[in-house]
């Protein structure tokens, strides 16, 4: 057994949505820094480009920007279209980028669910549904291609805190992805879900700011997630190691959701 080959991603086309910034950025660059090609898509021209720059930097693979609005369905259309432009298939996507709004239960907009729910559930199913063909091209049973999406533990467990589109939007696509297993998986595509605990990022700084003593209290290893810890399950999910996992959803926390934690 060639335990190097078994966890290698080396060459491998890869899209990671809203990567160019927190848990996104994290994921890109442990691809890149495995070897892998990673176009990076994100809302902000500027910030795709600037990230992909930052990347190239540190090799050995290639990043490349390609910049997307993925709440807008023609925008994810054509995101497709300039991808079979560059190439003739897609090893892995990786389904990050996401939305949270909190307020009050009394409070809770409409518009703000919508959003949430619409970017964090349904545009993963469009997304997933208009790069079928560029993820079927080269899929194998032996080495068959990847789609991961991003969870939350607020997804696995009720949080303390009142975000009720995100929690419900990260349950629903928990389901989706097990949902699509059954299906692609004959395709030879297999389709998992991370679902982290608390990283650092933009989505949960100002939550972090209010709450770091009890985060860290309720955490049985007493710290949050590092790059390393999501990356290597994502590396990991893309290899030939977890050629056979399919439908699975890996909670990457710690041990919080173990521990009564509400996080």
């Amino acid at each position: 057994m060639d335990i190097e080959a078994l966890f290698s991603v080396k060459d491998k086309v890869v899209l990671v949505t809203g990567g160019s910034r927190g848990i996104g950025e994290m994921i890109a660059t442990g691809f890149v820094q495995a070897g892998a090609k990673v176009y990076i898509t994100s809302r902000k021209a500027k910030a795709c480009d600037e990230m992909a720059a930052k990347l190239n930097a540190l090799g050995p693979g290639q990043a490349i920007a390609l910049p997307a609005d993925l709440q807008s369905v023609e925008q994810i259309k054509q995101l497709a279209t300039e991808l079979s432009k560059r190439e003739t298939h897609l090893d892995v996507l990786v389904n990050n980028a996401g939305a949270t709004w909190g307020a009050p239960v009394d409070e809770y907009p409409e518009a703000a669910f919508q959003k949430v729910m619409n970017l964090n559930v349904t545009r993963i199913f469009t997304l997933t549904q208009a790069l079928l063909p560029l993820l079927r091209a080269k899929a194998t049973r032996e080495d068959p291609s990847r789609v991961i999406n991003l969870g939350s533990v607020a997804g696995e467990y009720v949080p303390n805190f009142e975000a009720y589109a995100y929690s419900a939007s990260k349950a629903a696509i928990a389901h989706m992805t097990r949902h699509l297993a059954g299906r692609l998986g004959r395709d030879y595509i297999l389709c998992n879900t991370i679902a982290p605990g608390s990283f650092p990022s933009k989505m949960l700084a100002e939550t972090w700011e209010k709450n770091k003593d009890a985060y860290l209290a309720r955490n049985p290893l007493g710290r949050i997630g590092s790059p390393e810890d999501i990356a290597g399950t994502c590396i990991y999910l893309s290899s030939r190691a977890a050629a056979y996992t399919n439908g699975a959803t890996i909670v990457i926390d710690g041990g919080s959701a173990h521990n009564n934690s509400r996080l």
